[in-house]
């Protein structure tokens, strides 16, 4: 018996790469599924695309929503549609690929382990093997270990939503899945694997199951995250959200000194550049959100760190404000 998975795939203006992405769940060893594609107000032929594969397989599903709305709202949508009956869901980005045996080995792991919350596994990145860390044959690890694991920065395998397999029961338990603002988007994700893990165990899979393209339009690689660089203040909210449920006080204390000091040294560097009106907008807003207001003695504490790097080695300042270290 094969528990039924819900496969989900919110997507707007996705034609390019759809056709690729639905072959890879048609593709999968497992067959006990349903697929569930939501269409966020297309403009493209991703409607057309979904749609003449479902006239040929009853068991994908399409939906329209019928106004455009952000990433975080349409994949909190499309997770409303999954079956009463699914035992896991799998989150597959349009611009992504499963490989034949992602489902069947993910839900084994889960299967085995009732406890288990969020499978994970290796990722293929284009031509680079990530999310990796977790020594060989670690299959299962206790959430609030791994969790806080990831806090202090020991290593990162939480991976992007295409990356998980979750159990349906966490995603019923809440309307909206995942939670945050705009300045929280790229790792929604994240914060949903903290959440889910407080009360369950990490699974995970040693092999390379999912494939994620790297595109100026993609979440997580677009131009305007890399160049506002919204890991630091992505960062900085998890830590605050949730560091007091994973770490001691200490640990807390000298993980968070860690982070303002990375940020405020980088806010620093970046008044050597010509930073637009956004930039600053951005990240006083997303401090904000943080609960760490912009500070000015930070900052002057930050300049006054890379001042004093100028004179140690100013050829490695100067590249870091050019932006080429």
């Amino acid at each position: 018996m094969q528990p039924p998975v819900s496969v989900v795939t919110p997507v707007h203006n996705g034609a390019k790469y759809l056709a690729e992405c639905i072959e890879s769940v048609l593709r999968q060893t497992y067959q006990n599924w349903e697929y569930i594609i939501v269409n966020n107000c297309s403009q493209d032929d991703t409607l057309e695309i979904a749609t003449s594969y479902a006239q040929n397989d009853d068991r994908i599903h399409i939906y329209n929503n019928d106004n455009f709305v952000g990433v975080m709202e349409i994949h909190n949508i499309a997770l409303r549609h999954i079956s009463p009956d699914s035992k896991y869901c799998k989150i597959l980005h349009a611009d992504d690929l499963l490989f034949p045996a992602c489902i069947a080995q993910m839900v084994k792991v889960a299967a085995d382990h009732p406890k288990v919350g969020i499978v994970g596994a290796y990722g293929l990145k284009e031509s680079r093997v990530v999310w990796d860390g977790l020594p060989y044959p670690s299959t299962v690890v206790r959430g609030k270990e791994i969790c806080r694991r990831s806090l202090l920065g020991g290593f990162y395998v939480f991976g992007s939503p295409t990356s998980h397999l979750i159990r349906s029961d966490y995603i019923r338990k809440t309307e909206d899945f995942y939670a945050g603002n705009e300045y929280h988007v790229p790792y929604m994700d994240q914060e949903a694997c903290y959440k889910v893990l407080a009360n369950s165990d990490f699974g995970f899979v040693h092999q390379v199951l999912t494939f994620t393209r790297e595109h100026q339009d993609s979440l997580t690689c677009s131009f305007e995250n890399t160049k506002l660089n919204t890991d630091l203040p992505s960062l900085l909210t998890i830590l605050t959200k949730y560091g007091q449920w994973y770490l001691n006080s200490e640990e807390f204390d000298r993980r968070y000194r860690q982070i303002m000091d990375r940020y405020y040294r980088f806010l620093a560097r970046s008044l050597f550049r010509k930073r637009s009106r956004r930039f600053w907008e951005y990240h006083r807003n997303a401090m904000n959100y943080a609960g760490h207001p912009l500070n000015a003695l930070e900052l002057a504490r930050g300049l006054s760190l890379e001042l004093g790097d100028l004179l140690l080695n100013p050829k490695v300042l100067i590249a870091k404000a050019l932006g080429k270290a």
